[in-house]
């Protein structure tokens, strides 16, 4: 094997080639793959060695040999197929003037960090045989959260009746139980009719930003955010506008800035409450100054409120559709993170207030709900015993339980830390804090993100990944068990106790 590193064979195969970091780029797009300038500056630098397929990629692109760029054996010339007079048959030339296949445009701008980049890294790290702490997924199976044994028994139950297809909007008994629970949350005007079952909450998302949206439409999506909303809303051939929540108001949006960025394209207004990365849940008064943001513009509310079953230390969490039956409303929530079902896939959402102003978005949404069928319906089956039943996470966010416990160790861990600020989460299992940037130097957060990943083997998901402006932020995920947190929390002050970004 040579001594060479795969830094300096590839340095000497751009080259040879007179290929920049740039040309890489452009060269993969221009085969429909996708290669990121931070990607290449890795490799280049030498601070990360690809994947097998990225090498195969990379090799391809600066013609050489693939074993060579990756190893150093072998020749560095790519094979060639022999040029014999041999005849060439059809396929052959059918498949030498075949066109190339690119990727949509309309990816372009879409950005899912939480599986991205660097979690691309710590696989390519894991398959070289190396440990990686996940804190970038709010994934609970994996640290030992169970789904309720009543639930799990009951879909057993059931599965012989879930072979089939179910109406598309889901389950009778699901949506009855789903209806009773607005009920129980006082949506007003909710019927059966308007209820929708999904293959989790991001299904739904995506249905709506594809009935809602045209090109040019703009919709008003949190900053930070759960990056899914703004990318669906892209793919829709909308536009997200970013309207920033305020870390000195515990992470509630700021309001001014949410109005002075309404214009006359401006259809809806979308709200995680509670809140992901921050875990901040909205008190009542700012969600009556959305609703009349919303009154004044004529815009719809979009809600997310898949956790709103996690909330801690007396937080109530408000509808934010309770307090606005003149407007029309789409509520979401599901089952994944408070029964602990994640891979099930069963959400919801609701459709409230005001519904004559959008009936035309009806007709849409059952349109999209009729061509994909209907969600998955053993999942469905379990949500009348899930809503119905003891609700056992409840144990979990309550002083003593597993989130909660978690949740004040590493919030008060992280504050311990020079440099590292954070707010303290009132709801799910995320939180946002913040790095003092002049201190270490920072101005790249996938850099911070990858330096973290190479040193202390952590994987997080960086303040970018979310849609915030800033290189000041990254999500940890606190579900891991209390020694796990210990030794992260450990291995986090250690890091930052010398980093300084390069």
């Amino acid at each position: 094997m040579s001594h060479e590193t795969f830094a300096e064979r590839l340095a000497t195969a751009m080259a040879e080639q007179g290929f920049k970091q740039a040309d890489l780029v452009h060269a993969a797009a221009a085969r429909g793959e996708k290669l990121g300038k931070s990607q290449v500056s890795q490799y280049v630098s030498g601070k990360v060695v690809p994947r097998a397929n990225v090498v195969r990629l990379l090799a391809d692109l600066l013609d050489v040999d693939a074993s060579w760029l990756a190893t150093g054996e072998g020749t560095r010339v790519a094979a060639r197929p022999e040029t014999a007079t041999q005849p060439i048959s059809a396929t052959t030339q059918r498949s030498a003037t075949m066109r190339e296949f690119k990727k949509s445009t309309k990816l372009d701008n879409v950005l899912y960090d939480v599986r991205g980049p660097v979690a691309d890294e710590a696989a390519r790290m894991e398959d070289e045989g190396v440990r990686i702490l996940k804190l970038n997924i709010g994934n609970p199976a994996p640290f030992g959260f169970r789904t309720p044994d009543e639930v799990v028994h009951d879909m057993r139950q059931q599965l012989p009746d879930c072979e089939g297809y179910s109406d598309s909007r889901g389950l009778f008994s699901a949506r009855k139980a789903i209806m009773q629970y607005a009920q129980l949350k006082h949506l007003p005007n909710v019927s059966m009719d308007g209820i929708y079952t999904g293959n989790g909450v991001s299904e739904l998302i995506q249905l709506c930003m594809n009935v809602l949206l045209n090109t040019g439409d703009e919709i008003l999506i949190p900053s930070p955010d759960y990056p899914l909303w703004t990318a669906c809303a892209t793919l829709a051939g909308g536009t997200a506008v970013h309207y920033l929540c305020d870390e000195q108001a515990e992470w509630t949006p700021d309001l001014a800035d949410m109005e002075a960025k309404v214009t006359s394209n401006t259809k809806a207004i979308v709200i995680i409450n509670p809140n992901n990365p921050t875990g901040a849940v909205y008190p009542r008064e700012v969600l009556e100054q959305i609703v009349e943001i919303a009154r004044r513009h004529q815009l719809m509310i979009f809600s997310d409120e898949i956790y709103d079953r996690l909330c801690m230390d007396g937080h109530e969490h408000v509808s934010i559709a309770s307090l606005a039956p003149d407007l029309p409303c789409v509520t979401f929530s599901g089952l994944s993170k408070s029964h602990m079902v994640a891979g099930y896939r069963i959400g919801w959402m609701i459709l409230s207030g005001n519904k004559r102003c959008m009936s035309d978005f009806i007709y849409g949404i059952n349109m999209l709900s009729n061509m994909r069928l209907c969600s998955n319906v053993p999942a469905q089956s379990i949500v009348q015993t899930a809503l119905g039943g003891y609700q056992s996470v409840e144990r979990y966010v309550e002083p003593g339980g597993r989130i909660y416990d978690q949740r004040n160790f590493v919030y008060e861990a992280l504050n311990d830390i020079d440099g590292i600020t954070a707010v303290k989460p009132k709801a799910a299992f995320y939180i946002f804090p913040k790095i003092d940037v002049k201190k270490f130097n920072i101005t790249d957060d996938e850099q911070f993100a990858l330096d973290l990943l190479h040193e202390k083997h952590i994987l997080i998901t960086r303040g970018g990944g979310f849609n915030w402006p800033e290189p000041d932020h990254f999500r940890i995920v606190y579900l891991p068990r209390m020694g796990v947190l210990r030794e992260a929390m450990t291995d986090l002050a250690d890091f930052f106790a010398h980093y300084r970004q390069s």
